[in-house]
């Protein structure tokens, strides 16, 4: 494909092309990924140094408590990986009714009883054991490091930090880690973490075996004991990340790759598989007709998403039938060009996080996520080995009927998702773009910038986003033009211009494969929205 490489929009950054190349949203986890391709390492090498980094550089984001997903290129075929935890033995609706009131609709949104099983260590290795070429040891060595030396504190990442003092600061744990001076660090302070290097080391050593069944899991019992949860060792011994099949959708020649449930990818392909009925590329870019349109279909897909979304098991219907062609096409027919509405779900029944991506010259490329929900997870932190916990219980109900009633060893309705781009089955793009429920939403939009516009990854990443919330409500980005916010508002939309592009609006990383990768290598893009970068050779 041919992008037209003058970027419209204000930026910071430009592409960055190579033929070996990381991009996150923290400068020293994506050279701490460069450093493994330069010894010899793979991506799925890199994506895991990467990931382990980011645990440490941007805390308010993921910890070693956090689950992940991945979808990843083996320069063959493509493969998933669910590596989302599951609820402790003991969660049961009544569970959380006697501790936390009859009319309790979810569990709660931080402290002990919001923590499920953390996945994303279980992810970094089983990448490693079936992908990996260095051994896994050396993968931790570049964490290690940083949590033993410290790093200075970037401006954004500093930011989220100290508004998420107030809020956190009482959880157990959380001053002792994160408060060092009683205070949130300022930029430029160094920052150390010397209990995670602990947990680095223990992980390194035993290839993982110390979070899921040694010391790091009696820790963690005896942490969640003493502040009143209920998770145990015997619950992170009996999990497992689970290999999947991601599922796909069709769009302007390409096919968009995701997790499937109980993830929320299936939204950004039920959306696009919408789109597919209208000719978006004749109508200007960032023209009001052209992002109400996006807007519509993405309420559609969230209506059948946080309808019947959920753990498979637990579905009502398939993924399949949600991707349903005559059943999308149903879909379309209910978009009014001249009308913003509130959708409710259809019937298809027949009868704070992080994001990175890394690509080698043999091909591999790497989409990875990984998350503690909301900014600092739980705000609980085992203190002996810094182990930040998220809050992923948060997505279970508490109500009766629900796909996603809470339940032992149930997985919860998750919001990270990595995405993958092919076209003709072979690959073209590893990408993401972190934020809650603005995920799927950033995966379209960006798609379409790219797809329909021509627009280059870096640019297609630095364009003003919408975000819808519910309802008629949308968020805007102040950078969109005062005619389009203007437009929107007059169909009906409910715009609410946002100045915090960080909270409101995600942040992308992208590489796109150039050509052969020993030849032409890949562009790269990572988003000015965080502290990113992305860097190759």
């Amino acid at each position: 494909m041919k992008f037209d490489y003058a970027n419209p929009y204000t930026s910071t950054r430009i592409p960055v092309f190579a033929r070996n190349v990381v991009s996150t949203s923290h400068p020293l986890a994506a050279q701490a990924g460069l450093r493994i391709l330069q010894q010899g390492g793979n991506a799925v090498d890199a994506a895991v140094a990467t990931a382990a980094v980011m645990t440490l550089v941007e805390p308010v984001s993921n910890g070693l408590g956090s689950d992940a997903f991945c979808i990843l290129w083996d320069g063959k075929k493509l493969h998933g990986l669910n590596a989302s935890g599951c609820a402790p033995a003991a969660w049961t609706p009544e569970y959380f009714r006697k501790k936390h009131g009859a009319d309790a609709a979810t569990p709660p949104m931080r402290g002990i009883d919001s923590v499920t099983v953390p996945g994303a260590v279980g992810s970094w290795v089983a990448l490693s054991e079936r992908f990996g070429k260095l051994p896994f040891a050396d993968l931790m060595a570049p964490a290690i490091e940083i949590a033993e030396r410290g790093y200075l504190m970037p401006p954004v990442v500093q930011q989220k930090w100290a508004a998420a003092t107030p809020i956190l600061q009482s959880q157990p744990g959380f001053a002792q880690s994160f408060l060092p001076w009683g205070r949130a660090p300022e930029v430029g302070e160094l920052f150390r973490f010397p209990a995670a290097a602990r947990a680095l080391k223990a992980i390194a050593a035993t290839r993982g075996d110390a979070f899921y069944g040694g010391e790091i899991a009696a820790a963690l019992e005896k942490f969640s004991n003493a502040n009143g949860g209920s998770l145990k060792a015997s619950d992170l011994a009996g999990w497992k990340p689970e290999w999947v099949e991601p599922i796909a959708q069709n769009y302007r020649g390409h096919t968009l790759h995701e997790i499937p449930p109980n993830g929320q990818g299936i939204a950004a392909l039920i959306a696009l598989g919408i789109l597919e009925h209208f000719d978006i590329g004749s109508i200007p870019v960032d023209s009001v007709r052209s992002q109400h349109l996006q807007i519509e279909a993405m309420k559609l897909a969230f209506a059948d998403t946080y309808r019947y979304v959920s753990e498979p098991s637990s579905m009502e219907v398939t993924p399949l039938q949600m991707l349903d062609g005559a059943y999308l096409a149903s879909r379309a027919k209910l978009i009014d060009v001249n009308k913003a509405q509130d959708f409710q779900a259809g019937n298809p029944v027949k009868g704070g996080t992080i994001y990175l991506t890394a690509a080698d010259e043999s091909g591999m490329m790497v989409s990875f996520i990984q998350s503690n929900y909301m900014g600092f997870g739980s705000g609980c932190v085992e203190p002996e080995f810094g182990i930040s916990l998220q809050n992923r219980g948060h997505g279970f109900s508490l109500k009766d009927g629900s796909p996603n009633l809470v339940a032992p060893g149930k997985r919860p309705f998750h919001t990270i998702i990595p995405a993958f781009l092919t076209k003709d089955g072979a690959p073209v793009m590893s990408f993401g773009v972190m934020g809650g429920n603005m995920q799927p939403q950033g995966h379209m939009q960006t798609l379409v910038r790219m797809l329909d516009y021509g627009q280059n990854p870096q640019a297609a990443c630095d364009a003003p986003r919408w975000r819808f919330n519910a309802g008629l409500e949308i968020n805007v980005e102040a950078a969109m033009a005062p005619a389009t916010v203007q437009g929107l508002s007059a169909l009906g939309h409910k715009v609410d211009v946002i100045n915090d592009s960080y909270q409101d609006f995600g942040a992308g990383q992208f590489i796109w494969r150039a050509g052969d990768p020993a030849v032409e290598g890949y562009v790269a893009a990572s988003d000015a929205r965080r502290d990113g970068l992305a860097a190759g050779f």
